[in-house]
């Protein structure tokens, strides 16, 4: 990254800097690209994904429940108080032309 590329994200992420933050920045950006970079180099074939850090050191069983509908379809109650309603969606003005 250059001066001019930090000077750029700072205006977009509305970040006054002064001259020394602005360098001070430029070179942890740096650092961190430098970073992913190391780490984009590393060969993960055949690595599964961690769900979460701790199954790196120890078993960890999920805690998940089961994907089932634990509710009633109250979709045409619901629609009943709306105004303008066509096959199951709510009809709204348009606002922007």
């Amino acid at each position: 990254m250059s001066p001019t590329d930090v000077s750029r994200i700072a205006h977009l992420a509305r970040l006054e800097l002064q001259d020394h933050e602005q360098a001070s920045m430029l070179v942890q950006l740096n650092g961190f690209f430098s970073i992913v970079e190391q780490m984009g180099a590393v060969d993960t074939r055949g690595v599964a994904p961690l769900y979460t850090p701790l199954s790196a050191v120890a078993e960890v069983a999920l805690r998940l429940r089961d994907d089932i509908v634990t509710e009633r379809n109250e979709r045409e109650a619901n629609q009943r108080s709306a105004p303008a309603v066509e096959d199951g969606l709510f009809l709204v003005p348009k606002v922007i032309e």
